[in-house]
C-alpha cells in the first residue's frame, strides 16, 4: 500500500510548483517614465501588423517591434532576436506583439504605454492592428497629493 505523503512534503511541492512557475514573483509595476525615449522612431504612425514574424529566423510567434527602428524580431524565449538587437544597436525600446507591453532593456523595465505620451500612439494602433477596435485607455489621474493641498489651503 503506498503510504499518503506527509503534510511536510506537500507543502515542499507546492513550494517548488510556485517557484517554478514564477508565482512567487508578484506584481511588476510598469514605469511611467523612462529616460531613452528620445530614441524612438519618428514615424510610429506606420508599423508592421503584430502577425509579422521575425525578421532573422522567421517565427512567428512571440515576436517585439523595435520603436527605435521598427524591426521585428522574437523573444527571448524563442532565439533572443530581440535581445541581441539591443546589445548589437542599442535600441532599448520594443514592443511586444504578444501582450502590447512596452520594455525597456537600458532600465530593464517595462514601461506604461498608457501613461508615458510618446508611447501611447504606437500602442493605440499596435491595439487597433491585432483586435480590430481601439483600446480602452483607463482614465489617468493628474492629482498629485501637493496639488490637492494646495488646492484645499486657497480658500484661507
Amino acid at each position: 500500500m503506498a503510504s499518503k505523503p506527509s503534510s511536510s512534503s506537500q507543502e515542499e511541492f507546492y513550494v517548488e510548483e510556485d517557484f517554478i512557475y514564477g508565482a512567487e514573483s508578484g506584481w511588476v509595476e510598469a514605469r511611467t517614465s523612462c529616460e531613452h525615449l528620445g530614441s524612438l522612431s519618428s514615424d510610429l504612425s506606420h508599423i508592421p501588423p503584430p502577425d509579422t514574424s521575425c525578421s532573422r529566423c522567421d517565427k512567428p510567434n512571440e515576436n517585439w517591434l523595435c520603436l527605435c527602428c521598427k524591426d521585428v524580431l522574437c523573444s527571448r524565449f524563442v532565439n533572443k532576436h530581440m535581445l541581441e538587437h539591443y546589445q548589437q544597436r542599442n535600441h532599448c525600446l520594443a514592443l511586444s506583439y504578444s501582450d502590447l507591453s512596452v520594455w525597456c532593456f537600458s532600465c530593464d523595465s517595462y514601461l506604461d504605454a498608457q501613461v508615458i505620451f510618446q508611447l501611447r500612439p504606437v500602442y493605440e494602433i499596435a491595439y487597433i492592428l491585432k483586435f480590430g477596435e481601439a483600446p480602452p485607455f483607463r482614465t489617468i489621474s493628474n492629482a498629485h497629493p501637493d496639488n490637492e493641498a494646495a488646492g484645499s489651503s486657497s480658500s484661507n
